[in-house]
């Protein structure tokens, strides 16, 4: 089982994350509120297709091949 170490470390980069748009001028709040839908939009499109990295084109020729000289007995 995972610690909670994880969820600080989260917590860390999220606040991070957030300074860093408030530095450039937008309001904290603004910046929940766009992170929430975000969440929203990503749980959406996870529950829709869980792996979509498999959809690009060309994903198939990632998937490791034994077809080279000497593979085969």
């Amino acid at each position: 089982m995972m610690s909670g170490n994880w969820k600080d470390g989260l917590r860390d980069q999220l606040e991070d994350f957030v300074d860093s748009f408030v530095v450039k001028g937008a309001k904290q709040s603004d910046v929940y509120d766009v992170i929430v839908e975000e969440i929203a939009n990503l749980r959406f499109a996870y529950e829709r297709d869980p792996d979509p990295a498999a959809d690009r084109p060309g994903a198939e020729a990632e998937e490791p091949s034994i077809e080279w000289p000497g593979a085969l007995p």
